[in-house]
């Protein structure tokens, strides 16, 4: 089983996949999750430079996804996480989504710039990693995860749930475009 963790930078995807690494968290039905490996691509991005150039204006890297591709070629039972995750196979698909305005806060703490935390807030008001992975992966293999006024360890435990086949796809229920107004 794969399984990519995605979103907009700043919904929570570390902390929640790694909080169920950690405990393999159990759904609230008490179904313990499958034992998968959870790998952070974006440290597999900086350790193996995995990037074709540096975007100084918006202040990241250029992820080389060919060679990341190559590079979990071979991996199985696994939870891939990034808000590039949903570029690659997987066999489920959890989008976490953030209110924008609680996402911009959330960026700002960690010490990312105005325009970055703008930029993702308005990416995030406009659906553009779920629609990405709804195009790539299908509505019926795309979980959202609201995780605005949520905990991390919540999370954690939807993404058990998603794991264990107990949760249904639920692909379009959250709705931030009234944030653009």
């Amino acid at each position: 089983m794969r399984i990519a963790v995605t979103g907009t930078p700043g919904t929570g995807k570390t902390t929640a996949t790694s909080l169920f690494e950690s405990r393999r968290a159990e759904t609230d039905r008490g179904e313990v999750s499958p034992d998968l490996e959870v790998i952070h691509l974006n440290s597999v991005i900086e350790d193996e430079a995995f990037y074709t150039d540096v975007d100084a204006d918006r202040e990241s890297v250029v992820a080389d996804l060919e060679a990341l591709g190559a590079w979990l070629e071979d991996r199985d039972d696994v939870v891939i996480e990034s808000h590039l995750a949903h570029h690659f196979e997987a066999d489920r698909v959890a989008v976490l989504r953030c209110h924008p305005d609680t996402l911009a806060e959330r960026l700002l703490e960690r010490g990312e710039s105005e325009r970055k935390a703008r930029e993702n807030a308005e990416s995030e008001a406009l659906d553009v990693i779920l629609s990405e992975a709804v195009a790539e992966h299908g509505r019926e293999s795309v979980y959202e995860i609201d995780t605005t006024d949520r905990g991390p360890e919540d999370v954690a435990g939807d993404l058990a749930a998603v794991a264990a086949g107990t949760r249904e796809p639920s692909a379009g229920e959250v709705d931030f475009v009234g944030y653009l107004t």
